[in-house]
């Protein structure tokens, strides 16, 4: 295919908010830059997109917009869905794939496979039936009950929607290998998956060019949302076991959920902890920091691993992360769960700045590969596969999950 891509994304939230809705708005800029031609359909425009992107709303016209909270997600996604399985109809010869993302894509899927459309779903996390069980047990192992409302509740509609999804979608977009294993582990076939990743932005994300004062105490950053999924207990664990607490200190950057917290009150009282509570400066913040600790337990590929790479933090993160990361070539890895791996991790750190300095320069030689315009030039790449394979008559055989 020698021109440009004509790609429709679809999108039922609002597009350059925060969260995945950051991470959609980067994609779609990067398939952009890359040179696809983009056509966005989204629920809402929140930030403008590049200029050569078209985009059409679906729960938005001019300043009136139907409320997300009034109307609920599922059944404001699924109106969303509706609308954009309506447009292509009309859009036949002019689309080669189409993107889609979660709980608002089942009419837009059938719609393409009737119609002879190459599609692909964005997997921004583990497969959601393994994402509910780990919550839903390291919740019941710490006596936390998680809010009804909370992301990771389990929700019977939800969960029914997605696992149609993944049947209907020609590939699963997975960002991370963790993600892949999750997949892989519930049954669906390997060709079905396909690997891209997720970047940052490095003219906010940067690295100090002054150099670190090696005698100093280690300074360890935690940044996101502080729920149980994402392991600040073991984070905190493993770090008073440390001999790195003594001198250093430990950065928490992110709303906790008000039972976690209570949970963890006796630890997060320790003199070297300190909660900063959600951050709007969190380049400085990671500028001014030696680590990224992430132990989280389920995820997708947290944006602030990629984030902190290119602010020259050394990442100490679980298996389940996502990072995009080799252990002890430009970070340290430890299994999910695992304490006192994560302990002796520390503890090397603070003990050996030697192996911390070269971890850092390591990870800031490459950190160009993780980009946002790496990213997109990546995802333009995989669009042209699953188009091939489409021309090929090579679309994955539909399986039931286990």
């Amino acid at each position: 295919m020698n021109r440009p891509l004509r790609v429709l994304y679809s999108f039922p939230l609002k597009l350059g908010a925060d969260r995945v809705c950051y991470t959609a708005w980067q994609q779609v800029n990067g398939l952009a830059q890359a040179g696809a031609e983009v056509l966005a359909c989204v629920g809402v425009l929140h930030r403008p997109v590049a200029r050569n992107v078209r985009v059409r709303t679906t729960l938005a016209w001019g300043k009136l917009r139907i409320p997300y909270k009034a109307l609920g997600s599922v059944r404001a996604f699924a109106l969303h869905d509706y609308i954009v399985s309506r447009r292509i109809e009309k859009l036949a010869g002019q689309i080669d794939i189409i993107h889609t993302w979660p709980v608002g894509a089942l009419r837009t899927l059938k719609a393409a496979k009737k119609l002879g459309i190459p599609t692909v779903l964005e997997r921004c996390n583990a497969n959601t039936r393994f994402a509910y069980e780990v919550v839903q047990k390291e919740c019941d192992r710490l006596g936390v009950a998680l809010p009804p409302n909370h992301e990771h509740a389990y929700k019977a509609d939800v969960l029914r929607i997605e696992e149609e999804e993944y049947q209907l979608a020609d590939r699963l977009l997975c960002p991370s290998d963790f993600v892949v294993q999750t997949f892989l582990d519930k049954g669906y076939p390997r060709e079905k998956l396909v690997r891209h990743i997720y970047g940052f932005d490095e003219k906010r994300f940067y690295p100090d060019t002054k150099p670190r004062e090696p005698k100093r105490g280690l300074t360890v950053l935690f940044a996101g949302v502080c729920a149980v999924r994402k392991g600040v207990h073991y984070a905190l664990e493993a770090w008073l076991k440390s001999s790195a607490h003594r001198d250093g200190v430990f950065l928490i950057a992110g709303k906790f959920v008000h039972r976690y917290e209570q949970k963890l009150a006796h630890m997060l009282a320790d003199p070297s902890v300190r909660v900063l509570g959600h951050r709007s400066d969190l380049p400085e913040l990671m500028r001014g920091s030696d680590v990224l600790v992430l132990p989280t337990i389920e995820e997708g590929s947290a944006l602030v691993t990629a984030e902190a790479r290119g602010s020259g933090c050394v990442l100490v993160v679980s298996d389940a992360s996502g990072a995009n990361c080799r252990h002890l070539e430009n970070a340290l890895v430890h299994r999910a769960g695992d304490v006192e791996t994560l302990t002796a991790h520390f503890t090397m750190l603070h003990e050996n700045r030697d192996l911390l300095e070269e971890l850092r320069a390591a990870s800031l030689s490459t950190i160009h590969e993780i980009t946002w315009e790496a990213a997109g030039n990546r995802l333009v790449n995989v669009y042209r596969d699953v188009v091939s394979a489409r021309q090929a008559n090579k679309t994955p055989v539909t399986i039931v999950t286990a």
